[in-house]
């Protein structure tokens, strides 16, 4: 697939023709339903709410021709989104907490503002064996539930006749979470332990605060991975928890209850290898910001998803895995992408308003 070119400012915003094709679709009142997420907020659904995540994800790239207004598909997007997260509008299926989380790719957010976080791309790292046409792409839509058919009926509503052409899609799905969230994932460990949780850490560590026009949103990077699961298992249990770092039945970190990087053994060795997982991706060891992972096991291994502030903190983070991890001997990247999340919205705020807004 040939990556679209530069966008201008201008095509961005008074795009024409299909928007035209774009049907409203208003949204009924949330039912005090413990399957219903609002879909309208400070944040957009999906990222640090519901707690814990769904168990099934449906992720789509896109890319938008030349002659989308992008303020009409947006708006269309987030009216259809509020319609279907709040219930009856899915062959009368539960909405099973259904969420939906919009993104826009660099090339769009470039033309928006060259300087606004988003608008850099994703290096190339070590080890990538991506092709083009899974490489970036303009739109993201996250859409997650605890039925995976739900998800994949919301996102066939969601997109029919707005003009969008596919990139890539993946599909995902999570184990039952554990009382701290986490979830095993396909190579038997818990997956999503260190994450932000509190209001206090995610202002610090994934909501962007500034300017205005992406103010409550995050910064997201997608990557589908390919493991060796089978290489791995064939691996003695002792071997596989240093390779991870933590115990396999329990979780607990190799130093003890709590973690320590630099705890040793009377000989002097690191209690966690050097080149072990959770010390290689530490952001203590990294020196950079915590990233909200919501990543999901698929059918090639796993869709890692991580919300974050600024890029740099999984660029830096991947940087130092690519160093000298022993998890990546297992996975090899086969999907790259990064995306602005806008920031919330609501009935009388269209979704990507401010961005396009202020941009104008």
């Amino acid at each position: 697939m040939v990556t679209p070119p530069p966008l201008s400012r201008r095509a961005v915003l008074l795009g024409a023709g299909a928007a035209g094709l774009l049907s409203a679709c208003s949204a009924p009142a949330a039912a005090s339903d413990p399957g219903v997420v609002d879909v309208f907020g400070a944040q957009q659904a999906g990222i640090a709410r519901p707690a814990p995540p769904q168990r099934h994800v449906d992720l789509s790239v896109w890319d938008v021709p030349p002659g989308i207004r992008l303020s009409a598909l947006l708006a269309t997007l987030g009216r259809r989104a509020a319609a279907l997260c709040a219930g009856g509008q899915l062959a009368d299926l539960p909405p099973a907490r259904l969420t939906v989380t919009a993104g826009l790719g660099p090339r769009i957010v470039a033309a928006a503002g060259p300087d606004l976080p988003g608008a850099q791309d994703l290096p190339v790292f070590p080890g990538d064996d991506v092709e083009d046409r899974h490489r970036g792409g303009d739109l993201l839509l996250q859409v997650c539930a605890d039925e995976p058919l739900v998800a994949a009926l919301a996102v066939t509503e969601l997109t029919a006749g707005i003009g969008m052409t596919p990139r890539w899609r993946k599909t995902g799905f999570r184990g039952p979470s554990a009382s701290d969230g986490s979830a095993r994932n396909v190579l038997g460990f818990a997956d999503g332990i260190v994450l932000p949780k509190t209001d206090v850490e995610l202002a610090a560590d994934v909501w962007l605060d500034g300017p205005p026009a992406v103010r409550g949103g995050t910064i997201a990077v997608v990557r589908s991975m390919r493991l060796d699961t089978a290489a791995f298992h064939a691996l003695p249990v002792t071997r596989q928890e240093q390779v991870i770092g933590r115990r396999k039945a329990t979780a607990e970190p190799l130093s003890g209850p709590e973690l320590d990087l630099g705890a040793k053994t009377p000989d002097g060795e690191y209690l966690i290898p050097a080149d072990a997982h959770i010390r290689r991706a530490h952001p203590l060891t990294v020196g950079a910001g915590v990233m909200l992972r919501r990543s999901y096991n698929s059918e090639e291994g796993l869709l890692f998803i991580s919300f974050q502030k600024e890029l740099r903190t999984f660029v830096a983070t991947q940087h130092r895995m690519s160093e000298g991890d022993a998890l990546l001997r297992y996975a090899t990247p086969t999907a790259s992408a990064t995306f602005l999340i806008l920031p919330g919205f609501s009935a009388d705020v269209p979704l990507g308003q401010a961005l396009l807004h202020a941009s104008s």
